[in-house]
C-alpha cells in the first residue's frame, strides 16, 4: 500500500535548514505549525534561543522517505494544493508555482527537448499528428511521405499552406496538389534509421511506461480517439462521446464491425466495449507505471491497486453493453478525455488474453509457465492499423498494414520499417538518405553530418547546390522533456543485472561524502547553473544550433494557456495574468520573487510568442561558484571538508563506443570540475555501447538499482493535456515514475 506523504519532522527541518532554505530573500519559516496547548504557568522573561545543533553529515537520512520530504518537500506541498483546485485557473497557476519550486530545488537540469534541429526529410509536414501529449507522434498510417527528398523553399510552402486551412481534411487535399503541381510523387512506405535503438521489454502495451516499449506496440493498437494534424480528436475506435452534465461520466460508442487479430491477419474476436473494461483491469493488475495517471481520478482505482478492494466491478469502467462503454471519475477532471490516446486507456482482447495464459486479479501472474502475452509480437492480438511481421532483435521491425483496420481505406503508408541503430555510427542515417533509390524517410543534421551536408553537392533545376542549401530544414520543437537527474540516494554502484558493467571507482566513504553534498540544495544548485548548456549541446546539433532545443522547465512554458483571467498570491503578494497568459509566465513570477537567476520564461522568444526554448536561462558561472561557497561553508559545519585536494565525487555515466557522447561527457567533466575552484571531481564511467548506458539509468526499475551520481539517459513526454501530466512523475511512494530517476523507490 502506498505511503501517505509525511511532513517533514520540524527537529529535521531546524537541523537541515540549510537545505529548506534556498536562496530566498525572506526568512525561512517551520512547514508545520505546533498543535495550541494550555499553559497556565507564570510568564518569564524572554531568554535566548539556544543555538540549534548541526546534524554530522554522515547522520544525514538515507531512508528514501526522508530524503524525499527533505528535498522535494515544498515542491511537494505546492503541487498537492494545485492538485485539489477545481478551478481551470486556479489551477494551471497553483500547478506553475508547485514547478518553480521543484526548479529551485536543483533536483534536475533541464536537457533538449526533440527537434529544433537541421535536418533532411521525405515527410510533409504536419501528417504526423504533432499533439503535444499521448502517443499519436507514433501512429504514422496518415503519413505522407515523398520519394523525392523534400527541398528548403517547398517545406516551407507546405508550412504555409497547413497555417491557412482550417481543417485537416483541407491541408491534405491542398497538400497532395502542391505536391503534385512540384514533381513530388508519393509512396506508401515509411523507413527510418535511429528510431529503434533497443528492443522492447514487452509487447503489452498496458504494462509498460517507458517510450522504448510504447513508440512500436502503439502501431498495432486503435484507441478511442485519435489526434489529427490540426490536433483535433478525432473518432477512431469509438463513433462518439458524451459528457454528463455534472462532469462525472463519459460514455462512448465503440465502431461495430471492429475485430481483433492475431499477428498472421487472422480473426481471433470482435471488437466490443469489455475490451475496454478488460484492458483497464489488466493495466491495474500489471502496475507498469500507468496506474498512476488514473489514482484518484477514476472511481475505484486508489482501492483496487492499493489492495483494499479485490473487486473490480468497483472500479469506474463497465460496458453497458456490447456497444457502450462508461468510465467515471471521482472529480471533474476537464483534461480526461486528453488520455485516451495514450496506452493506459488501450483495448485488450479478454478471450485473446486468456488463451495466452492471463488472469485478472489476485490471480495475475506474468512469471507462471503458462503465461504468454506479449512477451513477443506473435503474442498479442491486433485492432490497430499495422501487423508486425518481421522482428529480429537488434536489426529490424516491419510492420504491414492490417486489412482488418477500421479505416484500411483511408491508409496513406501500408509498410513501415524500422532499422536498429547502435549509435555508434553518427553517419549512417545521412548516407542512407543519400544513396540512390534511397527509402530512408529522413536523416537529423548533428555537428558531423551538418558538415558533410555543407560539403556534399546536388543539382536542382540545373543549378548546383550543397545539399545543405537544397534541403535543409529546421524541425519543430516537441513536448519530450530530457532531463539530467541527480542520485539523491544512491545504492547501486554497477550495472543491476551484470554487476561487472559500468563499475564506480567511489569507495564507500567517498560515496557517503557524495551523498551529502548531493542533498545540499546550493551544492545541486551549483552544478546545475554551472554547467554550459550550450557548449554542450554544441557537441550534438553543432554550434550553429547549440541553443536551438535548450529547454528550461520540465513543462514547456507554452504547454497550455489561462482560458480566463487569473488572480493568484505569489509570496504574500496578490498578482493577476490576463487570459491567454502561458504557464511558464507564472512559473517566471515564483522564481522571480523567490530570488532566483534563472530564466524559464523568455516573453520574446518564438518571434513574440514566448517560449521556454531557445535559450540557456539556467547558466551562470558566477552564481555557481558562490552557490559552491555556500555549500562548502554549510557542509563544512557539518563536519565535511571539502577542497581542492579531498573534493566531492561525482560519476556520469555515457556512451563510450559514441564520439558525440563521450564530447558530451567531456563537456560536463570540464564545467563542473571548474565550479568552485576544483572542488568537485568528475568520473567519467563509460559504457561499452548504448544498451549498457540504458541498464544505469533507464532499464531499472527501482531507484535502487540507479547506478550513477548524475545521468542524462531519460527524458518525459506527456501523456495529457495538463501540467499533472510532468509533475505527477515526481510524486513518492512509487506513485510517482520518475523518482526512481533520483534513486528513491
Amino acid at each position: 500500500m502506498k505511503k501517505k506523504f509525511l511532513s517533514l519532522v520540524l527537529a529535521l527541518v531546524m537541523l537541515l535548514s540549510l537545505v529548506a532554505c534556498g536562496n530566498k530573500n525572506e526568512p525561512a519559516t517551520d512547514p508545520v505549525d505546533p498543535p495550541p496547548v494550555e499553559d497556565d504557568t507564570p510568564d518569564t522573561p524572554d531568554t535566548p534561543d539556544e543555538p540549534t545543533e548541526v546534524v554530522n553529515y554522515t547522520e544525514l537520512p538515507t531512508d528514501d522517505n526522508e530524503v524525499y520530504d527533505m528535498v522535494f518537500g515544498e515542491f511537494y506541498e505546492a503541487y498537492m494544493a494545485a492538485k485539489e483546485e477545481a478551478d481551470p485557473a486556479k489551477h494551471l497557476g497553483l500547478m506553475a508555482i508547485a514547478e518553480a519550486k521543484m526548479l529551485e530545488a536543483g533536483v534536475m537540469i533541464p536537457k533538449q527537448a526533440n527537434g529544433g534541429t537541421y535536418g533532411l526529410t521525405r515527410v510533409t509536414p504536419y501528417t504526423v499528428s504533432p499533439v503535444l501529449w499521448g502517443q499519436d507522434q507514433y501512429h504514422f498510417e496518415y503519413t505522407i511521405i515523398c520519394n523525392e527528398p523534400i527541398k528548403s523553399e517547398d517545406y516551407a510552402e507546405m508550412k504555409k499552406i497547413y497555417g491557412e486551412c482550417e481543417t485537416d481534411a483541407e491541408y491534405r487535399e491542398r497538400l497532395k496538389a502542391f505536391m503534385a503541381e512540384n514533381g513530388y510523387t508519393q509512396r506508401d512506405s515509411y523507413m527510418d534509421i535511429g528510431e529503434y535503438r533497443a528492443d522492447p521489454e514487452t509487447w503489452d502495451i498496458l504494462a509498460t511506461s517507458k517510450t522504448g516499449d510504447s513508440e512500436f506496440i502503439t502501431k498495432t493498437v486503435c484507441n478511442l480517439l485519435q489526434y489529427d494534424g490540426k490536433n483535433v480528436a478525432q473518432p477512431a475506435a469509438a463513433v462518439s462521446w458524451e459528457e454528463s452534465a455534472d462532469h462525472l461520466k463519459y460514455t462512448f460508442k465503440i465502431r461495430e464491425g471492429q475485430v481483433w487479430v492475431d499477428s498472421q491477419g487472422r480473426k481471433v474476436a470482435d471488437v466490443v466495449a469489455d475490451d475496454w473494461v478488460a484492458g483497464f483491469q489488466h493495466m491495474l493488475d500489471a502496475m507498469g507505471g500507468l496506474e498512476f495517471l488514473v489514482d484518484g481520478i477514476v472511481v475505484g482505482v486508489t482501492e483496487y491497486i492499493n489492495g483494499d478492494t479485490t473487486d473490480f466491478s468497483t472500479v469506474g469502467v463497465k460496458a453497458l453493453d456490447e456497444y457502450t462503454l462508461e468510465y467515471t471519475l471521482t472529480k471533474p477532471t476537464p483534461y480526461f478525455t486528453t488520455m485516451m490516446n495514450y496506452g493506459l486507456f488501450a483495448p485488450m482482447s479478454r478471450s485473446y488474453f486468456e488463451s495466452q495464459g492471463g488472469k485478472f486479479g489476485e490471480d495475475y501472474d506474468p512469471a507462471a509457465e503458462t503465461y504468454l502475452y506479449g512477451k513477443d509480437p506473435n503474442h498479442i492480438a491486433y485492432n490497430g492499423a499495422f501487423l508486425m511481421t518481421n522482428y529480429t532483435s537488434k536489426n529490424v521491425m516491419v510492420f504491414q498494414a492490417n486489412e482488418n483496420f477500421w479505416n484500411y481505406d483511408n491508409m496513406e503508408i501500408h509498410t513501415l520499417t524500422h532499422q536498429y541503430d547502435d549509435g555508434s555510427d553518427p553517419m549512417r542515417s545521412y548516407n542512407a538518405f543519400m544513396a540512390a533509390d534511397s527509402l530512408t524517410n529522413a536523416a537529423g543534421l548533428g555537428s558531423s553530418q551538418l558538415e558533410q551536408a555543407k560539403k556534399d553537392t546536388v543539382t536542382i533545376d540545373g543549378v548546383e547546390k550543397t545539399v545543405f542549401d537544397a534541403y535543409q530544414r529546421r524541425s519543430n520543437t516537441d513536448a519530450t522533456s530530457f532531463m539530467g537527474f541527480f542520485n539523491l540516494n544512491r545504492k547501486a554502484f554497477a550495472n543491476y543485472n551484470d554487476a561487472s558493467k559500468c563499475v564506480s571507482t567511489q569507495t564507500p566513504e567517498e560515496n557517503q561524502r557524495t551523498h551529502a553534498a548531493l542533498l545540499n540544495q546550493h551544492f545541486r544548485m551549483a552544478l546545475v547553473t554551472g554547467l554550459d548548456r550550450g557548449m554542450f549541446n554544441a557537441q550534438r546539433n553543432g554550434e550553429e544550433l547549440k541553443f536551438s532545443n535548450i529547454i528550461n522547465s520540465y513543462t514547456p512554458g507554452d504547454f497550455l494557456k489561462l482560458t480566463e483571467d487569473l488572480t493568484i498570491d505569489i509570496n504574500g503578494q496578490s498578482m493577476s495574468f490576463p487570459a491567454g497568459t502561458n504557464y511558464g509566465e507564472i512559473m517566471q513570477a515564483q522564481i522571480d520573487a523567490d530570488g532566483f537567476p534563472i530564466t524559464v520564461w523568455d516573453p520574446a522568444g518564438n518571434d513574440g510568442a514566448g517560449s521556454s526554448t531557445g535559450f540557456d536561462g539556467w547558466y551562470n558561472l558566477d552564481y555557481a561558484n558562490q552557490e559552491m561557497a555556500l555549500a562548502v561553508e554549510e557542509l563544512a559545519a557539518m563536519g565535511l571538508e571539502i577542497s581542492p585536494e579531498n573534493p566531492i565525487q561525482i560519476d556520469i555515466t555515457y556512451v563510450g563506443n559514441s564520439e558525440v557522447f563521450t564530447n558530451c561527457a567531456h563537456i560536463m567533466e570540464q564545467c563542473w570540475n571548474a565550479v568552485g575552484g576544483g572542488v568537485v571531481k568528475v568520473n567519467l564511467v563509460a559504457c561499452a555501447n548504448q544498451e549498457e548506458w540504458y541498464d544505469t539509468g533507464y532499464n531499472p526499475a527501482t531507484g535502487a538499482e540507479m547506478n550513477f551520481d548524475y545521468t542524462d539517459v531519460s527524458g518525459w513526454g506527456p501523456d495529457y493535456g495538463d501540467p499533472a501530466s510532468y509533475l505527477d512523475t515526481l510524486l513518492p511512494d512509487g506513485a510517482g515514475y520518475m523518482a526512481k530517476n533520483f534513486g528513491l523507490f
